[in-house]
């Protein structure tokens, strides 16, 4: 990763100073504290739902969704897509500059496509959302032709994503670090990257030359703010401080337990929204002991009430998931709710089948002389909505319940990657943040896709998420998706699912404009935030 200068942290929040010295400060300029530090500033490798409201700040996307889910213009004007499916033709703006001085143009385009052909660049994008990508022709400055193998209703999305947030072919030839991006990489966007200290903070300045916003923003030409600071602030209750004491004007992350002192704060104001997607869930790895016995992934599911365990860690404020799929998502398949979960007797008696009928001197399972252990290894840069806090109340619910051994490790990145490539792992935790779902079940579930950590095969699964790329039409593909969520929830138990995943921002009520992405739910950049009286 790139080497930068740090800064205490200490000093950087008495930098701030007191609420006094806040509203002294430029009107245009405001900090906001964010949960969760990015892994990577290249809109292209993104993967962090938490950090959308970055990319967005500083790289455009080829279209936009509404409010209603549909595709709008930004950089492209207008689009054409031939009656086979295979071919796609953009018309873009003919006015956007890239922050280094470059034009904005349809080489551009077929660069930024082309930049997902190299090897091991991001192999998980060309596999799923560029999985049918052919190439890109320059038929005029201002208009790009894309050919497609197959038809693919998921590419549509890809160009509204951050995954299309356009880089200058400058920057993708000479950034000193291209995966994790920074300053040297530059996009179109309404703000420019100006200084991001690892660990501390990330700061963007207005781009003084923006005029080119999607459809549906709420004004035109530069942003308002000046300035804008992100502070690196993973401690819940450090956030609320900063944001109370008035060292930041806007927080997202807002835990549970903070939300009625929230509200009773007559100075601030408390926002929150849904993500799309998927479910926050757990995956069970099935190529060994003991989640390779369907009993077993039925009996640990059986083993959690759920909704007690939400009540106790989010206090009424998460919502239960019952799929794969969010209930946000259209096609979420609402027939799944109260079909399992919850009972404690039916999980005992299938361990009993299963052949874990023996108890340790510590009250676990054995079996076998070996104990019944399930580990779950999560990577901390992932780690948000107290899901750490959720992982122990679940580890003594299977413990008290069933007998199950369930532990709980936070680790860095590597060291969890490392424990997938080794097997060395029962539970993968995860939850996507994909605008249209079909892109994260094909991530997720086909025998051969880029994050399959449940390490399950069932050729009807990929079947019907082939199927549903191949058309466009919404009924369609919502029936594919309901066989799809049926077979890993109900028919297969690989997943457990927890709860849909939300965002949560508070702010002092100086500050407006605030939103969150239709798409995805996550908070909105800041390009539309003002702060007024």
């Amino acid at each position: 990763m790139k080497r930068l200068t740090l800064v205490p942290l200490a000093l950087l929040l008495a930098a701030c100073g007191t609420p006094q010295s806040v509203q002294e400060a430029p009107r245009t300029s405001l900090t906001w504290a964010i949960e969760t530090q990015p892994i990577t500033l290249n809109p292209q490798q993104w993967s962090q739902n938490k950090v959308r409201l970055l990319v967005f700040n500083q790289f455009d996307a080829l279209l936009s969704r509404g409010a209603d889910g549909s595709f709008q213009p930004w950089l492209a004007t207008s689009w054409e897509v031939s009656g086979d499916g295979l071919t796609y033709t953009l018309h873009l703006r003919d006015d956007v500059t890239f922050h280094d001085g470059t034009r904005f143009d349809a080489a551009a385009v077929k660069a930024n496509l082309d930049q997902f052909s190299k090897p091991g660049y991001n192999p998980a994008v060309s596999s799923i959302q560029l999985r049918a990508f052919d190439r890109a022709e320059v038929v005029s400055p201002t208009t790009v032709k894309i050919t497609l193998t197959e038809p693919d209703a998921l590419f549509l999305d890809f160009l509204a994503s951050p995954y299309a947030g356009q880089v200058s072919p400058k920057s993708l030839r000479e950034a000193k670090d291209l995966k994790f991006g920074g300053p040297d990489l530059v996009g179109t966007g309404p703000f420019v990257l100006d200084r991001y200290v690892q660990g501390q903070e990330i700061r963007y300045r207005r781009n003084p030359a923006y005029d080119w916003p999607p459809a549906g923003a709420a004004h035109q030409g530069p942003a308002h703010l000046s300035e804008i600071t992100y502070r690196f602030l993973p401690e819940a209750a450090v956030r609320v401080g900063a944001l109370t004491s008035g060292q930041v004007q806007v927080i997202e992350g807002v835990p549970a337990t903070e939300v009625a002192l929230i509200k009773k704060d007559p100075d601030l104001a408390l926002r929150t929204s849904l993500n799309s997607g998927t479910a926050f869930s757990y995956y069970f790895n099935t190529s060994h002991a003991p989640f390779d016995d369907q009993r077993v992934r039925e009996a640990f599911r059986e083993a959690v009430d759920v909704d007690a365990v939400l009540r106790a860690v989010y206090q009424g404020t998460a919502t239960r998931a019952w799929s794969i799929v969010g209930s946000r998502s259209p096609f979420y398949d609402a027939s799944l709710e109260r079909a399992y979960g919850g009972d404690a007797a039916k999980a005992n008696a299938l361990l009993d089948a299963a052949g874990w009928t023996r108890r340790d001197a510590e009250g676990y399972r054995v079996k076998d002389g070996r104990r019944l252990t399930v580990r779950t290894v999560a990577a901390a840069p992932f780690v948000r909505d107290r899901r750490d806090i959720l992982a122990q109340a679940i580890q003594a619910q299977v413990k008290q319940s069933a007998g199950i051994d369930f532990q709980v490790r936070i680790v860095d990145q590597g060291t969890a990657q490392q424990a997938v490539e080794d097997d060395a792992y029962e539970i993968f935790e995860n939850s996507r943040g994909d605008s249209d779902v079909g892109a994260a079940l094909n991530l997720i579930l086909p025998r051969d896709a880029a994050i399959n950590r449940t390490r399950h095969a069932d050729p009807r699964v990929d079947r019907w998420l082939a199927a549903a790329s191949a058309t466009s039409d919404e009924d369609e593909r919502k029936g594919l998706y309901a066989k799809v969520q049926r077979a890993a929830v109900l028919e297969k138990a690989i997943v457990f699912p927890l709860y849909v995943p939300a965002d949560q921002v508070a702010a002092h009520k100086s500050v407006q404009g605030l939103g969150f992405d239709p798409a995805s739910g996550t908070p909105a950049g800041a390009y539309d935030v003002r702060i007024g009286t």
